[in-house]
């Protein structure tokens, strides 16, 4: 791919009275900005949420964030060839790992070892695809007569190629071998509302449905802390390094294009789910191609929206535009082409829909791969 290319997103979404991101306390994610607290839904959150609706666009071809390697690989083992015991399977890809230089730890819930094998050291995020080729090596003729230089060296080919697109998009870090590293091709901002926010409490009670009819009071009580808030949403992808992260090129990578502005505007943390039934679609969205470089466009709302007769939203898509207009006006070039979808952006040019804009950026990326 010849040059840079970024794909900006600039997402304005109400969220109803919800607790979609919580801290260590329970409370709803905050942060100051501008002087005054506002939501706030973190970036590994919403990763999170993008990882598990590109399950439906790539099946099994996601990755998997993981200590439980060790397992995963040894049914792999037995599955392809189910005469193998499967303790015989677990010592065989424990062993496969720690020959390439991957540590593992003893699982400390251990009940047997046919039930509970070791534990990677740190999370590991690899595919389906890596844990199929390391059980087809691990069960290879070639593999008995292989001594741990060559072991070592086709663990990593295995494991630095194959690599599935939120691998790609997302990247992986393994401190136990930085070669095994993948820098992400995408980022993604934490979610800020763009007007002060200030958290509510439900009180809740539940009911014992046995409980004696002389009895009164409710079997549970409880509060649940919750706010309600308009978001700015950001994520860029540096189109150029996701092509650098394939093997091959062209409808791959376009399709990873499609489903990343998709699940980034569509997808939602599942947290309260339950409880709040949060699930929404953005107000508006902004999308930008670009060649000098990414442009996160949160300033817009450094002095928060003031609340008004017709809520939050539309005056926010409305900062945004104005704001996107100063920016590029001021310090950097024009985007090569911008969609515009829902409402308030209109200064910026007609809306479309979001699987016209989709199709429409997948067409301009086209000529560039």
């Amino acid at each position: 791919m010849n040059g840079k290319l970024y794909l900006d997103l600039h997402v304005i979404q109400t969220v109803p009275p919800s607790c979609v991101n919580r801290d260590d306390t329970g409370s709803p994610k905050t942060a100051f900005y501008g002087g005054v607290r506002r939501a706030r839904i973190s970036s590994q959150s919403w990763k999170r949420a993008m990882r598990s609706s590109f399950k439906e666009a790539f099946g099994e071809n996601v990755g998997i964030r993981t200590l439980r390697v060790v397992e995963l690989i040894a049914d792999k083992i037995t599955e392809k060839n189910p005469s193998v015991d499967r303790i015989q399977a677990q010592e065989t890809a424990e062993k496969l790992l720690e020959t390439y230089g991957i540590k593992l730890k003893e699982n400390k819930t251990k009940r047997s070892k046919e039930t509970d094998p070791k534990l990677s050291g740190a999370l590991m995020f690899i595919t389906s695809r890596h844990t199929e080729l390391l059980a087809d090596l691990a069960l290879s003729e070639e593999y008995k007569s292989m001594d741990p230089k060559s072991i070592k060296a086709a663990v990593k080919d295995i494991l630095t190629s194959n690599n599935s697109p939120d691998i790609i998009l997302f990247g992986r870090m393994l401190a136990d071998d930085p070669s095994l590293n993948v820098d992400a091709s995408c980022q993604i901002a934490h979610a800020i509302s763009t007007h002060k926010v200030e958290n509510e409490y439900d009180y809740f009670t539940a009911m014992d449905d046995l409980s004696p009819e002389d009895t009164a009071g409710a079997g549970m009580i409880g509060t649940v802390e919750f706010n309600s808030s308009t978001l700015y949403r950001y994520a860029t992808l540096a189109v150029h390094e996701l092509a650098a992260g394939y093997a091959e090129s062209g409808e791959t990578i376009l399709n990873t294009v499609r489903e990343y502005i998709r699940s980034f505007v569509l997808s939602m943390p599942t947290g309260k789910q339950n409880t709040f039934a949060n699930r929404t679609v953005p107000d508006a969205v902004l999308i930008s191609l670009r060649k000098d470089q990414p442009v996160n466009l949160v300033g817009a709302f450094e002095i928060p929206v003031a609340a008004g007769s017709g809520g939050y939203a539309l005056p926010s898509a409305k900062k945004l535009a104005e704001y996107e207009r100063k920016i590029c006006a001021d310090f950097v070039s024009q985007p090569v082409k911008t969609w515009q979808i829902g409402t308030g952006l209109e200064d910026l040019g007609p809306s479309v829909s979001l699987s016209e804009a989709i199709e429409d950026v997948v067409a301009a990326v086209k000529p560039e791969l």
